[in-house]
């Protein structure tokens, strides 16, 4: 048995400008489904207000919910949109992270096992010429890119002397229609009309193995010692915010609470579920919400995967030094000196199952926009840094337009961006 495909995700839309959109997500639970589904609501852009995460057991609640495996998962998010938010599309790719297989004749959809892992996205190169730069133009054709739904794995972008541009996207393609003419077409006749009379030529394809290996960049130790934040540096920064994380074994026989207070920022959800995914820890049962001061507290009731709770100490100290550190600095953002250039260096880690943050590229090109500094080089790329993997933004800034703007503004711009702040 089961239920109806659809009511997987059910959107009840906000009717006046000072409410919020409900989103309410039923259906068989799995290790880190709300790390999958907090990721979709910040690709497209929405803002979490608060939530509450509960996994209902079936018989404790046969009247309700039917299930072969025992347990379900209930999820409500209160939610901020805006005007050009597609909810029917975000509703398809909430389904598309459930453990749910797509309707049968009858209408029913069955658990689909977590060992099924879907297969790898082709890579496709963008490559497209235009006559001559101007500010923002980069930006521009990261938001068509984003509203398409085609996904930046990498950047190349090339400035000649007699200025004109040359960009090369790497992208994967959501809907995995990018090798049908008319989705190429699409994205081609987006870019013109962003691009205008700038664009010389576009041209899609199939990325070659070999074409994408030569894309891997050399990272210095001068950058990794910029991006690796240490222990000490760190411990200031936890010191100077008001933020606590505690654990408490006594107030549940079967999970261990966990009580967070800190800053609110862009994606602190997705951060908190992407740590929990990365240690193999269910959220049994949790409640978050943000007050207008910009403070965030959290309730979670957590359990490994093995059902028994979170007793070892040096578990729970690594659990904690990890949230720490995703609270405090979850993207790490510097203005360094490349020889006689600036270089706005933005790193986040990866998922373990390979997922980067979403709409990062998207949010530092708007903050160089909004600053009129223009970009003259980009390499994006995935290192290893003390034992986890990273993506690595490296962006040659114009410098002629860095005299607007000290490195200091540049970097607080920036940050502030991607974290959500004014």
């Amino acid at each position: 048995m089961g239920i109806i495909y659809e009511d997987a995700v059910e959107i009840k839309e906000a009717e006046g400008d000072c409410e919020h959109t409900v989103i309410t997500v039923n259906c068989p639970d799995k290790t880190g489904l709300g790390c999958d589904l907090c990721r979709i609501i910040l690709l497209f852009g929405i803002s979490i207000s608060r939530g509450g995460i509960r996994i209902l057991d079936k018989r404790l609640n046969v009247s309700l919910y039917v299930s072969t495996d025992g347990k379900w998962c209930y999820l409500v998010f209160w939610v901020v949109g805006k005007p050009t938010t597609r909810w029917n599309l975000l509703k398809n790719r909430l389904l598309e992270v459930c453990p749910t297989r797509p309707p049968s004749a009858s209408g029913i959809f069955y658990y689909i096992p977590e060992f099924q892992q879907p297969r790898t996205p082709e890579v496709f190169l963008l490559k497209f010429w235009c006559s001559y730069d101007r500010k923002g133009l980069l930006h521009d054709v990261t938001e068509v890119l984003c509203e398409l739904e085609l996904t930046i794995k990498r950047v190349k972008v090339y400035t000649a002397p007699d200025g004109r541009v040359m960009d090369l996207f790497f992208v994967t393609d959501t809907r995995e229609l990018l090798r049908t003419q008319t989705r190429q077409d699409e994205t081609i006749k987006r870019l013109t009309v962003v691009l205008g009379d700038a664009m010389m030529s576009c041209d899609i394809e199939l990325a070659a193995p070999e074409v994408a290996s030569c894309l891997q960049s050399f990272l210095p130790s001068s950058v990794l010692e910029n991006i690796a934040l240490s222990a000490e540096h760190l411990a200031g920064l936890i010191a100077s915010d008001s933020m606590s994380i505690t654990f408490d074994n006594s107030l549940s026989p079967s999970h261990t609470l966990v009580q967070i207070f800190c800053q609110d920022h862009k994606g602190l959800i997705y951060d908190i579920m992407r740590t929990m995914k990365d240690y193999n820890i269910q959220i049994s049962y949790g409640r978050f919400s943000a007050n207008p001061k910009g403070n965030c507290e959290m309730d979670l009731f957590l359990m490994h995967k093995d059902g028994k709770k979170i007793t070892d100490t040096h578990k729970r100290n690594a659990l904690t030094s990890r949230l720490e550190m995703e609270l405090v600095r979850p993207l790490r953002v510097d203005v360094v000196s490349r020889g006689p250039d600036t270089e706005l260096l933005v790193a986040n880690p990866v998922e373990l199952s390979g997922r980067g943050r979403p709409l990062v590229f998207y949010d530092i090109t708007l903050a160089l926009k909004n600053l009129n500094i223009n970009i003259f080089s980009v390499e994006i790329g995935r290192h290893k840094i003390n034992d986890r993997e990273w993506e690595v933004y490296r962006i040659l800034l114009d410098e002629y337009d860095c005299v607007s703007a000290t490195r200091n503004e540049i970097e607080e711009c920036v940050r502030k961006k991607l974290m959500g702040w004014g």
